[in-house]
């Protein structure tokens, strides 16, 4: 395809496994293969559109290429409070609410239009921070269909249930969010009356791990550290259930990648994951309890709500990649990003 005129530049760059990181990638490709050149240097000359993906520090060459008539267009996830309800260090705290009001400012005074990820960020922004002029949109993270797919020669244990917990990094600021996994790993054998394999591909910090082992024991965990992306699939059709472990996510690529593998999806109604979850692409149960004090959730129920996606497999594997085809195309994303950016909608 001949590269159009013009470019636009994702910025900031963004190295990270999962979350932003994996956002960036894919839609770097998908823009390139409709024959845009992307980058990430907001000065060059030729650019069109500027995609800040939460926020950066270049501040003075965005407002630079604002003056130009460049387009800037801001994608938020969520706001950073963990902080807030955790003792964390000094640091955390003030590197936490720094990048809270970067954010903010970006949002409330530089932006030409904001793109939130789920309608549950949107309206976490809105009644925190305020609204503002700019217009916005909601526009769900998507997947490339064709990578992530049920199709594969690998297959589930016939003799225990596989249940795997997808996250780029785990550390004491969401720890609850492992002692939960846990928790629901060892409910889950209780009510199945069978082995339950907890399987966590994400990079987790070992002092984190040693903690949560002694306040739940008795699961059978296995860490497959940081996992490449390509790998993610093949994972998901070896699994029963991914277990949905963020608190208060604000639209978890993780879980759109389970659901176009055919992995059903189960978790607590925190965050997004209801507006993601629906049907029987999964099960999303009552917290139970106040996330946002990130206080234990009513595990006991999500077990039991589990049972039927056990029992009948196939049923509810259908039903999670339908949920994908219908809902989290990337083709179908970009097309959405390319109207904010290029055209202005």
């Amino acid at each position: 395809m001949a590269a159009i005129s013009g470019s636009i530049a994702l910025v900031p760059v963004i190295n990270r496994v999962a979350g932003p990181g994996s956002f960036q990638l894919k839609l770097k490709a998908a823009l390139e293969r409709r024959g845009y050149r992307v980058h990430h240097d907001p000065t060059q000359a030729d650019t069109r559109a500027i995609l800040i993906i939460a926020g950066t520090r270049r501040l003075g060459e965005i407002l630079a290429a604002k003056r130009r008539g460049v387009r800037i267009v801001q994608r938020l996830n969520g706001i950073n409070y963990v902080h807030r309800r955790r003792h964390l260090g000094v640091k955390y705290w003030l590197r936490a609410e720094m990048g809270n009001l970067l954010l903010a400012y970006t949002r409330r005074f530089i932006a030409d239009q904001v793109v939130y990820q789920s309608n549950f960020t949107r309206d976490w922004w809105h009644n925190w921070y305020g609204s503002h002029k700019a217009p916005y949109t909601v526009i769900h993270n998507a997947v490339d269909l064709q990578a992530y797919s049920p199709a594969g020669p690998e297959t589930r244990p016939v003799d225990h249930f596989r249940v795997q917990v997808v996250e780029g990094h785990l550390n004491w600021d969401n720890g609850p969010a492992l002692e939960n996994a846990h928790r629901y790993a060892r409910a889950l054998e209780k009510a199945a009356g069978q082995r339950v394999e907890l399987v966590i591909a994400a990079d987790v910090l070992p002092a984190l791990r040693d903690s949560v082992h002694g306040r739940v024991p008795g699961v059978w965990a296995e860490y497959l550290g940081v996992t490449a992306r390509e790998q993610i699939p093949v994972i998901s059709r070896q699994a029963h259930l991914q277990y949905s472990a963020e608190i208060n996510p604000s639209c978890p690529n993780s879980v759109i990648e389970a659901l176009a593998c055919g992995l059903p999806v189960v978790g607590f109604d925190s965050g997004s994951l209801a507006e993601l979850v629906q049907g029987d692409a999964g099960r999303v149960v009552a917290y139970g309890s106040n996330p946002w004090k990130l206080e234990t959730p009513d595990i006991e129920s999500l077990a039991q709500a589990s049972l039927p996606l056990l029992a009948n497999p196939q049923h509810y594997r259908l039903a999670a990649r339908a949920l994908a085809e219908a809902q989290f195309d990337l083709e179908t994303m970009t097309e959405a990003y390319l109207r904010t950016l290029i055209d202005g909608q």
